[in-house]
């Protein structure tokens, strides 16, 4: 480890400094008295497949409101890897959600089991160019997560799209086929999906789109009808996320579905949200269950408006961001990736925070708390990274660690309490000190 430099990359509530470079680490000849964050690359746990956000309409129609270089500027900061976070995951909603501009479905017409109706021709106004314009800037592939809030209205029980309702049996093949029909119509945009979630938060009755599964018909629907349409058309390669709800009740929704060797061949994995408690336990469980299968965060946000300058908004994305990656999470997707200044639109009200807001009038992207937060992690750990052993004995030290690919490696660690830290990074038995300000995370690079 002889002439191993450690750089300091720091965002910190007060002092202004976001995502920037600080003097290396100096090396400690004696640790003994300061708390040392522990990190060895020599053991060796799950492969990251990335960081990302979703694309919403809502999303999409704020950003075809800026200007175009304003425009370049927002698609920069998240999809360059050379100037920007470099996100390789992203989400998308099959359908309408509530942060799209009304209740929308791809195929329109009451009783069209055939699907003769379909048309992605809505997406196509905002969605898709956003999407388009990502995959330009980021130059490489970005894997997409496709989630439906609800199928068509005339599929449901209820005849709603919002409200909840439960999927008709006599519709439920021809609701597998849409799933195909989307991922074959994306396709042939140049967008492809790399996955689908059965179903957006399937225990939420809400006042916006949304759709009830009870487990058992998570499973049945999986194993009779979604995976199969999927691997008859070819597309076995598209990966099944189930639940794509909270942490709460994912151990027993999982325990539904992997219980069933029919069902379980086709999941790819769990997917979780934050709302609620943490559970943080329930993801651990999940992976020590089922560790052949992955486990996914696909959505969190900070509700009730936007919050804006808020600096808890960042520290909720540092907390929960390093607690699911300890515990075997291999990807992190944000919701929004933007939104304007009142936290919508929202065609029913539900205003929440994004990484990103812009101000109407003022062509000007604002960066929030969880912007930062965020960079430090997807700028520093890459795809294809590993999550290796880190360990501090301080609960105000939140800390995770990855080695790159190409042998780099990236400690995060985060201080939510209201006194500087004093630490030393033990790495490979090498020592460095350090000192986190209050109400800081910093990424350690070596």
């Amino acid at each position: 480890m002889t002439g191993l430099t450690v750089r300091c990359v720091l965002t910190a509530r007060h002092g202004g400094a976001r995502l920037a470079e600080q003097p290396p680490l100096r090396r400690c000849p004696d640790d003994r008295l300061l708390p040392r964050l522990v990190v060895d690359t020599q053991h060796r746990f799950q492969t990251h497949l990335g960081f990302g956000g979703a694309f919403t309409e809502a999303a999409a129609v704020t950003w075809q409101r800026l200007s175009p270089a304003r425009q370049h500027q927002m698609l920069s900061d998240c999809f360059s890897p050379e100037h920007g976070h470099g996100y390789t995951l992203g989400r998308v909603h099959m359908g309408s959600c509530d942060f799209a501009l009304g209740n929308y479905a791809h195929v329109e017409t009451a009783g069209d089991l055939a699907l003769h109706s379909f048309s992605i021709e809505r997406d196509r106004q905002a969605l898709l160019p956003f999407i388009q314009a990502a995959l330009r800037t980021a130059g490489r592939p970005i894997q997409l997560l496709a989630s439906p809030w609800s199928p068509p209205a005339w599929m449901k029980t209820s005849g709603q799209m919002n409200h909840g309702g439960h999927l008709r049996g006599e519709c439920r093949d021809a609701w597998a086929q849409c799933y195909v029909r989307f991922i074959q119509a994306y396709a042939a945009e140049g967008v492809p999906i790399w996955g689908v979630s059965v179903q957006n938060e399937p225990m939420a009755v809400q006042r916006w789109d949304s759709c009830l599964y009870s487990a058992e018909e998570e499973r049945d629907f999986v194993r009779d009808h979604l995976g199969p349409a999927l691997h008859a058309a070819g597309l076995g390669h598209v990966k099944i996320v189930i639940w794509d709800h909270n942490r709460d009740l994912m151990v027993e929704r999982a325990h539904a579905v992997y219980s069933d060797p029919e069902a379980a061949r086709y999941v790819w994995g769990t997917g979780f949200h934050w709302y609620g408690e943490d559970h943080f336990d329930h993801v651990q469980q999940v992976h020590d269950a089922w560790p052949d299968k992955q486990l996914l965060f696909t959505e969190g946000c900070q509700e009730g408006g936007p919050h804006h300058g808020s600096w808890a908004l960042g520290e909720r994305y540092g907390r929960s961001i390093i607690n699911d990656l300890n515990r075997w999470t291999v990807g992190w997707i944000d919701w929004n990736l933007l939104l304007n200044e009142q936290g919508g639109p929202n065609h029913v009200g539900n205003f929440c925070s994004a990484p990103l807001l812009v101000h109407a009038g003022d062509d000007a992207v604002h960066r929030q708390s969880s912007y930062w937060v965020l960079g430090h992690f997807a700028r520093f750990i890459r795809p294809g990274a590993r999550r290796v052993l880190c360990a501090a004995p301080l609960q105000a030290l939140e800390s995770t660690a990855f080695v790159n690919a190409d042998g780099s490696v990236a400690v995060v660690a985060m201080n939510r309490s209201e006194d500087a830290l004093r630490f030393a990074l033990r790495l490979d038995g090498a020592s460095f000190e350090g000192e986190l300000p209050p109400r800081a995370i910093v990424t350690l690079l070596a």
